[in-house]
């Protein structure tokens, strides 16, 4: 038998994979934003309003240790309930 394979521990992502989810995070933020701002009912005089979408899920294409290593490095904060933010 073949064990299950295991994410590396948070500490051994590389730079340019760490880099390349913090990137993934803010397309995901900005996509989800739009969203929330292109909706209706803000207001029907209004042409929408400003999103109050401060955390969400991140991408599934990396594990959850590269998001606990960028919530250790304070470039993401961790809001509970399997969200993150954005803190710059």
């Amino acid at each position: 038998m073949t064990e299950p394979e295991e994410a590396p521990p948070a500490d051994e992502h590389s730079k340019e994979e760490l880099k390349r989810a913090l990137k993934a995070f803010r397309k995901r933020l900005k996509l989800t934003r739009l969203d929330d701002e292109s909706r209706l009912g803000y207001g029907p005089m209004s042409g929408g309003g400003r999103s109050t979408v401060t955390a969400i899920t991140p991408p599934n294409q990396y594990p959850k240790t590269v998001w606990e290593a960028l919530a250790v490095q304070g470039r993401l904060r961790y809001s509970g309930h399997g969200t993150y933010e954005l803190l710059d």
